[in-house]
């Protein structure tokens, strides 16, 4: 595999990233790429930027972004006051799947949830998505509870 470099995302990676959020199949359904990007794109990744414990993270070959995710960094009362990371927005570009771009992008965003002091990393993933239950799985996360979510918009 050429050489892969995961660092933190800056807002010249905001085309790519939105990108592969679209070339999805559950993206192509709520996400919008268009030149210029929507402005909500820019507003957000300003927001992300901006709030401590909040990074988009890229995968980058050949000086192209190939994957993404989000990682939050998410203080809290339970656990005897325990901080937990929350990873969102796992995007590999569709010709890279299978080079482990995405297992790479993960232990990275570990790692970073660990130096930070973590005791958990969680995600959610949607019930549609077998292949990503396997792949998290295989990383070593457990399928411990049953999210919930309701849409305000």
């Amino acid at each position: 595999m050429t050489d892969l470099t995961i660092r933190r995302a800056t807002a010249e990676d905001l085309p790519a990233i939105v990108r592969m959020l679209v070339n999805d199949s559950l993206g192509k359904t709520r996400e919008r790429y268009a030149e210029p990007l929507p402005g909500e794109y820019l507003r957000a990744f300003a927001e992300v930027e901006a709030q401590k414990g909040n990074e988009v993270l890229v995968a980058e070959a050949d000086g192209r972004v190939i994957g993404c995710l989000q990682l939050t960094l998410i203080p809290g009362l339970t656990r005897l006051g325990m901080t937990r990371a929350q990873i969102e927005g796992v995007r590999v570009d569709e010709t890279r799947r299978g080079e482990k771009i995405g297992e790479r992008l993960f232990l990275a965003a570990i790692e970073r949830a660990r130096q930070a002091g973590c005791g958990l990393v969680q995600l959610t993933t949607d019930a549609s998505r077998p292949d990503a239950h396997r792949f998290y799985e295989r990383l070593g996360f457990v399928a411990s509870h049953v999210g919930m979510k309701l849409a305000l918009t």
